[in-house]
């Protein structure tokens, strides 16, 4: 199973591991946030999280969806889906500003190129 960053340990950028530098390193990995991203509104069957993750390949997302699973943030179903666990849910919902932000971004950006 992949070992996820975890708080207390040296992670990249920080050999202390300082907790928001072991989320940073956890968020930060390719896929990452958007696994978290898409699971946000229920359990995803791991075929249709891979078709919404722009067919990303499948190597690719069972090691992240085994390092968000390490790290407590998803778990699997015993459907065999992926939904989030609390603290990925708290999660989810602190990005949630990060999505109104970029929105009122891509409106900026919208009205300075008319």
């Amino acid at each position: 199973m992949a070992q996820a960053p975890r708080p207390g340990r040296p992670v990249r950028g920080s050999s202390t591991g300082r907790p928001v530098m072991a989320a940073l390193d956890l968020l930060g990995r390719r896929w990452a946030l958007r696994v978290l991203w898409e699971l946000r509104n229920g359990p995803v069957p791991a075929r249709e999280l891979q078709a919404r993750c722009d067919a990303m390949s499948s190597s690719v997302l069972y090691q992240r969806l085994a390092e968000l699973s390490d790290a407590h943030l998803l778990r699997q179903t015993e459907a065999g889906s992926y939904e989030l666990t609390s603290i990925g849910a708290s999660l989810a919902g602190a990005l949630d500003p990060l999505d109104a932000w970029a929105r009122r971004w891509q409106r900026d950006l919208q009205r300075r190129s008319k």
